[in-house]
């Protein structure tokens, strides 16, 4: 165990030793220090205590103090012990249909959920994904079908049915709104990740590949849909 004896000229610092495991030192700095009286006349050398040797040797001892006696025990104990598992993490998504699919993305990528909108289609556009362009609080939004993107589109509507909708999400991806139309959208849910499933190979095979894992709401299966995939698709066809 190191100790010292600090300079004579350092009034009310007294020797600093180990003792038994335990420390006995000065604490001059907080009775004339400058975390004290700051009578200390030491202090128009040092300016401050922690610039002062006493101070510095004292933590040093501080430091080459033994360890105590319980100290290898009590670390052998907390290592030993077994692992508690973290809780399960848990995500927010939007539900929402797509004519007779279940389907959700994360909250965050929604901005808004907009009432019935009119959809111009867009000339010379021969893309079947993007359907046209939207006013959404006086922005011309791109809309695009996903029943087309996921390859279940079940019924032939004519222009004019497919010119409004019940619902438009409207989502942002790298800074760029786009909106969709969806028949039904119950709102937000809380899942746990246990709660994921593997998507079967039985649905569709484009839904397939957008699909990263299918969960139960109310006993209908929703497909969790594959975000940066999704987007990315989309962002491809729209160029």
């Amino acid at each position: 165990m190191s100790s010292f004896v600090p300079s004579d000229s350092c009034p009310g610092a007294t020797q600093v030793q180990g003792t038994d495991s335990r420390l006995r030192a000065s604490d001059c700095w907080n009775s004339l220090g400058v975390f004290g009286a700051g009578s200390c006349p030491e202090l128009k050398k040092f300016t401050h205590c922690r610039n002062c040797p006493v101070y510095s040797r004292a933590g040093v001892a501080l430091l080459d103090r033994p360890l105590p006696a319980e100290y290898r025990k009590e670390w052998t104990r907390h290592f030993a012990a077994e692992q508690k598992q973290q809780p399960p993490t848990r995500m927010s998504v939007v539900l929402f249909r797509v004519e007779l699919e279940w389907l959700a993305l994360p909250t965050h990528l929604f901005q808004e959920v907009a009432e019935n909108r009119l959809v111009h289609s867009l000339p010379h556009r021969r893309n079947k994904i993007v359907l046209g362009i939207a006013n959404v609080r006086g922005e011309l939004l791109i809309t695009v079908a996903l029943d087309r993107l996921l390859g279940t589109e079940t019924n032939d509507l004519n222009q004019q049915a497919r010119a409004s909708y019940k619902r438009l999400l409207v989502a942002n991806w790298d800074d760029a709104r786009i909106a969709f139309p969806v028949d039904e959208v119950p709102g937000m849910h809380r899942l746990q990740s246990h709660e994921l499933k593997d998507a079967p190979a039985t649905v569709a095979k484009s839904k397939h590949r957008f699909t990263q894992a299918i969960f139960l709401w109310e006993d209908k299966v929703v497909g969790l849909l594959d975000a940066p995939l999704l987007f990315s698709t989309l962002n491809r066809n729209l160029s």
